[in-house]
């Protein structure tokens, strides 16, 4: 994370407009029913590749073989080497800054909980208690044949030992993790609701590609919720958004939490 007197700081908050600093800090300190919608991008500073992102991991294998319920089920072996790898880094992971802030966001009250795509479990580690995970996660898996559900280390324990992971009845057992192919959750419902309701949507780290998801962002223009991105890349809603802040999440969050602080309300020590 960048310091103050850092150059590469000072060229971060030339590429920012302050009227941008100030509105996303003035959002958020006077949030009393607040959502962040997170993304990849949240969970990069950890050490988690992205997916979506230039250089990603979908540039580099194809998705419906190790990412959907249909490769699970013709190519188990090939889904399972892809992924106990990824899921090992991502359990060794540790919350970074951004997670912090915002489940110290949602501590003092400007945030209700966190919406996010990600399946590491990583903002409830940083302290998040209300935490919607649209994708799953990456704690247990389930039999697809008879439901039987089991530790993520019985999981890899067994794929380690026999390339699948295979229930008492010799159903394969699938993380609980939604591949391509699978309905979404009832915790997208229950996002659906609590973002109607917020006074704010902060959104980072997302490409906002990934639908339904996605569409929180619309849905929430429709209901004149304001909308704040923060963002390494453009997204498809930045237009309608109330502020687009550009660049390393972490230096951004440190810089809006500064904002908060200057403005004399409580900051999340980011």
């Amino acid at each position: 994370m960048l310091n103050g007197t850092d150059p590469q700081w000072t060229l971060l908050l030339m590429a920012l407009q302050p009227s941008d600093v100030r509105r996303a800090a003035e959002l958020l300190a006077n949030a009393r029913a607040g959502w962040a919608l997170t993304g990849a991008g949240v969970s990069t500073p950890s050490g988690i590749p992205d997916f979506r992102g230039p250089g990603g991991l979908w540039e580099q294998h194809d998705v419906e073989l190790v990412s959907s319920i249909d490769g699970l089920r013709a190519h188990p072996e090939a889904f399972y080497a892809f992924w106990m790898e990824r899921f090992s880094v991502m359990r060794k992971a540790r919350p970074n800054a951004v997670h912090r802030w915002l489940a110290e966001l949602e501590k003092n009250r400007s945030l209700s909980g966190v919406v996010t795509q990600n399946i590491d479990g990583l903002h409830q580690a940083a302290g998040s208690v209300n935490v919607h995970e649209i994708h799953g996660n990456v704690r247990s898996g389930s039999c697809l044949d008879c439901g039987r559900s089991y530790g993520f280390g019985w999981v890899a324990q067994q794929a380690r030992q026999h390339a699948v992971a295979r229930c008492a009845c010799d159903g394969l057992v699938k993380p609980d993790v939604v591949l391509f192919g699978e309905a979404l959750p009832p915790a997208m419902d229950k996002a659906v609701r609590d973002v109607d309701g917020a006074d704010v949507l902060l959104v980072m780290g997302s490409s906002l590609s990934v639908w339904p998801v996605a569409g929180l962002v619309p849905r929430a223009f429709s209901r004149g919720i304001p909308v704040l991105v923060a963002n390494d890349q453009p997204t498809p809603y930045d237009g309608g958004a109330e502020v687009v802040l550009r660049g390393d999440l972490v230096d951004l969050c440190r810089l809006v939490d500064r904002a908060i602080k200057s403005g004399g309300d409580r900051g999340a020590n980011c």
